[in-house]
């Protein structure tokens, strides 16, 4: 049974989803199959339709950001110019619920692309296509960094290499982003997290968005093990947070990476015990933080692993039930459109 909608009056901007076709590929996928890709099927075509019925369910979903996915590349293009067929679908969409023809709802408000960042100086003509793409809703780039030593805690659809932000050609290319007065959102693994920092001091003037409350791992060889990294956890937290150019996304923990839940997809899992088992990652993260740079996030359809979009976001309400209501704004969307460049959707008062 669904759950009864809490606050279903508070705005929120989804800051983190992601819209795709995965049918085609599904398939190719060696078995047994990794957790994360069983998540996958869960909502292997997601497009403007699902996330609307999400979006529209209860909660007072006023604005999304689009997250980069690799969907919907451009099938004839140079290899470097294949992600801005991403950001036309994602513009497309955008203008889909500009029209008003869905009510006030505005899906992929702002837009995150991808560049390869490893082209150096070479990916600003890149970063230009996608500009022109995203029809003034492109804003950043993410470039994915996540990798582990272990290969089964990822498994086949990543393929970063190891310390691939703080490699001399990555950071050549994200010199370009400051230049251009775009973000970036960075995702990585705990174990990673040093290398975030270390960017993130190296250039302190370039916006660092952090995904998904740093992926806490809790598969493979990480298993169980959630308790016994959670200090380190923190104290990487806690390092960026004192870095003003860095904000943080409070979501993800849904994954099957992070295995909370760990029974697997749709688990039935409640918002109450799914909050109680968020809290010490999520107010760890607002505590360091604070509202004005921390921002909750769906990550659909991934996170539906261990949650449905109803009882997420009941979950991270349950979370914030003790803040103040200017707290609640800035989490729930304030933030967000500071981040993304799209304060004018905000409700005024």
């Amino acid at each position: 049974m669904a759950e009864d909608i809490i606050e279903p009056d508070l705005p929120i901007i989804d800051p983190h989803h992601h819209l795709w076709d995965l049918r085609p590929l599904l398939g190719s996928f060696p078995t047994p199959r990794h957790p994360f890709l069983d998540a996958l099927t869960l909502g292997a075509y997601y497009n403007f339709d699902a996330l609307h019925a999400d979006a529209t369910s209860g909660h007072h979903v006023i604005a999304t950001v689009y997250m980069e996915c690799g969907a919907y590349y451009r099938a004839d293009a140079e290899p470097a110019f294949k992600p801005v067929g991403e950001v036309e679908m994602a513009n497309g969409v955008a203008a889909q619920g500009a029209s008003g023809l869905y009510g006030d709802f505005r899906p992929c408000a702002a837009i995150i692309g991808h560049g390869d960042l490893t082209l150096g100086d070479g990916v600003r003509p890149v970063l230009e296509a996608l500009q022109a793409a995203g029809g003034g809703r492109f804003c950043g780039i993410r470039h994915q960094g996540a990798w582990d030593a272990d290969p089964d805690v990822l498994g086949p659809p990543f393929h970063a290499p190891p310390q691939l932000y703080a490699s001399d050609a990555f950071r050549s290319g994200f010199r370009q982003l400051g230049a251009m007065g775009l973000t970036f959102d960075a995702w990585v693994c705990e174990p990673q997290l040093p290398d975030v920092i270390a960017l993130a001091r190296a250039f302190p003037e370039q916006p660092i968005v952090l995904d998904h409350c740093g992926t806490p791992l809790g598969i493979a060889s990480y298993k169980g093990r959630l308790p016994e990294r959670f200090d380190t956890w923190r104290a990487s937290i806690r390092a960026l947070a004192e870095l003003p150019n860095v904000s943080i996304k409070l979501g993800g923990l849904a994954m099957a990476f992070c295995m909370m839940p760990s029974e697997g997809p749709a688990a039935g899992v409640g918002s109450e015990a799914l909050a109680a088992m968020w809290r010490p990652y999520i107010e760890t993260c607002i505590e360091a933080f604070g509202p004005q740079r921390a921002m909750f996030e769906s990550n659909f359809p991934v996170d539906r692993w261990g949650a449905d979009y109803r009882t997420l976001w009941n979950a991270f309400k349950r979370l914030t039930a003790g803040a103040s209501a200017e707290e609640k704004r800035a989490l729930f969307a304030a933030t967000a459109a500071r981040t993304y460049g799209i304060e004018h959707l905000l409700p005024q008062g």
